[in-house]
């Protein structure tokens, strides 16, 4: 949506319309209006496989070695470090792959299967690897238990193996129902005529509502472990560390302008000096629009009238 702010302001800033709708997307997010598809980061990853051994913190200390407080701390601080031996053990502890901790890969152990084995043609493994769907989510649909049987009757539809069988009960039904009318002449609200035209079969209609009764469970408990995984995930999220970037604000010098966009780049993995002036400016204008913003500056005022005094 055009603000009015936005009408008012000069030709070169519109110029970093899609820079600026990309940091509003990242503030939104930051919010949680938009889903990022974010990685699992190390430190979610050892808790979940913490968890999945339903082991505590103590009992995973008694088991590697390694103190409860320090694995505590490896899985909840990102800014600690975490020992090359430390990783190893841990995966060799919990049978995973160094790519499968570090999110690089969704497989946990690294079987290097022949491609040829999976039987996929070459439409298939380009799609795969072009990043265009999500393969993570597809993983989890093909693991689901109810998927073979989704995929049984989504082969018996498309080969057409049971249209033989549907079209003979229909026949069956309509040999019936025309021998019926010639002899009785029934009203055509006679309960038994209403009885063989329910026992007619539309096999699109019936093979697709089949298919949505097996992938509505599939998709329900997909949804339902994602909902638990944001639940037990990693406490500190985007949106807290935006607050702190604030905080930070509040504690820093006079220049808070400055102070919010070599943070937000720290943030965003974006070099300060690869930002061109109009992208610096545009970063401005966004941050001096933020009510926090502009409570910071407020409080400092503040304090510095209080000194005065």
């Amino acid at each position: 949506m055009i603000t009015d702010d936005m009408k008012k302001e000069p030709e070169n800033m519109r110029i970093c319309s899609n820079f600026r709708i990309a940091v509003i997307y990242s503030f939104e997010c930051a919010k949680g209006n938009y889903d990022m598809n974010a990685k699992i980061t190390l430190q979610e990853r050892l808790k979940d496989l913490r968890n999945e051994k339903g082991l505590s913190l103590k009992e995973l200390a008694n088991e590697t070695g390694f103190s409860s407080s320090a694995l505590g701390e490896y899985e909840t601080d990102d800014n600690k470090g975490i020992p090359h031996y430390v990783i190893t053990q841990l995966a060799d502890y919990y049978g995973v792959s160094l790519d499968y901790l570090f999110d690089k890969s969704p497989v946990r152990v690294n079987t290097n299967t022949d491609i040829k084995r999976l039987g996929l043609d070459d439409k298939t493994i380009d799609l795969l690897k072009s990043g265009q769907i999500n393969n993570r989510l597809l993983c989890e649909v093909i693991c689901h238990p109810i998927f073979p049987k989704l995929l049984a009757d989504t082969e018996i539809y498309v080969d057409g193996v049971a249209a033989q069988s549907i079209q003979a009960i229909n026949a069956y039904a309509d040999t019936i129902r025309k021998r019926i009318t010639n002899e009785y002449d029934p009203k055509a609200d006679d309960p038994g005529m209403l009885i063989l035209d329910a026992c007619r079969i539309e096999e699109d209609r019936y093979f697709l509502d089949k298919l949505q009764i097996d992938i509505e469970p599939i998709v329900k408990d997909i949804r339902e472990a994602h909902i638990k995984d944001r639940e037990t995930a990693t406490d500190t999220t985007v949106a807290d560390r935006v607050n702190e970037i604030f905080e930070d604000v509040k504690k820093g010098g006079d220049n808070f302008i400055n102070i919010l966009i070599g943070t937000f780049c720290k943030e965003m993995g974006l070099s300060i000096k690869s930002l061109s002036q109009e992208e610096i400016d545009t970063l401005s204008n966004l941050f001096a629009r933020s009510k926090n913003y502009k409570q910071a500056i407020n409080q400092t005022k503040n304090k510095k009238m209080k000194k005065k005094r």
